[in-house]
C-alpha cells in the first residue's frame, strides 16, 4: 500500500524498509512505487497538451512512458552492474545493492510526484513549449539529484563494510546517466508539442542522443559567433 507511513519508512530507511529486513514484497513495494507515482508525473507533464481538444491521449501516453523510461533505464544498467560486481568480488552483496538501486528508482519517481502540482501551476502561467520543456528538464534534474541522497542511506551500510562499493555506485551512476539520456531521447515526446500531433514515439526515434547534443552545441556556439 502506498499510505504515508509506508513512503516515510521507505524515505528513511527505518521500519520494513531497514536494510537487514529485506523482503521479496518490498522490491515489489519499490517497482510499484515506481509505476504509481511516475504515472502521476507523466500525466501532468502531457496535460501542456492533453487538456486540448483531440489530445486526450496525451495525458495516458506519458502517464505510461514517464515510469516505463525509469524501469527501462534500471533494466538495461543491471546486467552490467552485475558483472561488474561479480568481477569485484562483491557478488555476496549484491541482493542488498539492487534493493539499493530500486530504491533509488521509486525515489526519483515520489520527488516527481511531489512536484506535479508546481509543475501543474507552472502549466498555467506559461504558453511556450520550449519552457514547458526546460521547466521538465529542471524537475527531472531536482528528482536525480534527490534520489541520490535515497540511494548513499541505503548503500552506506555496503560502503562502510566494503570501500568497492563506493566504486560500484559511482559506476552505477555514470551508467544511469549514459544509459537514462539516450533512452530518454529515444521515447520522446513526453511534453508533446502543440504543432505536432499526438504520437507515441517521435519520427526518427532512433537516433543518437550525444550526435544530437553534439548539433545542438555547435548550433549555439554558431549562433553566438554571429
Amino acid at each position: 500500500m502506498m499510505h504515508a507511513q509506508a513512503i516515510d519508512a521507505f524515505l528513511r530507511g527505518t521500519g520494513a524498509f531497514r536494510m537487514d529486513r529485506l523482503e521479496r514484497r518490498r522490491i515489489l513495494w519499490l517497482l510499484g512505487a515506481v509505476v504509481v507515482f511516475g504515472s502521476i508525473y507523466g500525466a501532468v507533464m502531457g496535460s501542456f497538451t492533453g487538456l486540448a481538444p483531440g489530445r486526450f491521449s496525451q495525458l495516458f501516453i506519458s502517464g505510461i512512458k514517464t515510469p516505463l523510461l525509469l524501469l527501462l533505464i534500471y533494466v538495461h544498467c543491471v546486467p552490467a552492474f552485475f558483472v561488474l560486481n561479480s568481477l569485484a568480488g562483491l557478488r555476496a552483496d549484491l541482493k542488498p545493492a539492487l534493493f539499493a538501486l530500486t530504491a533509488m528508482q521509486a525515489a526519483a519517481a515520489l520527488v516527481l510526484a511531489s512536484l506535479s502540482p508546481i509543475l501543474a501551476l507552472v502549466y498555467i502561467s506559461i504558453k511556450d513549449y520550449p519552457t514547458a520543456v526546460l521547466v521538465n528538464g529542471i524537475f527531472f534534474a531536482i528528482a536525480s539529484g534527490a534520489s541520490q541522497i535515497i540511494v548513499f542511506r541505503y548503500y552506506s551500510g555496503l560502503i562502510t563494510r566494503d570501500g568497492r562499493h563506493k566504486r560500484m555506485l559511482a559506476v552505477w551512476l555514470a551508467l544511469y546517466v549514459f544509459v537514462g539520456i539516450q533512452a530518454a531521447w529515444v521515447m520522446r515526446p513526453f511534453i508533446g508539442n502543440p504543432d505536432r500531433p499526438v504520437t507515441l514515439l517521435r519520427p526518427g526515434a532512433w537516433g543518437n542522443a550525444y550526435v544530437a547534443i553534439l548539433r545542438i552545441l555547435r548550433h549555439s556556439g554558431n549562433m553566438l559567433k554571429n
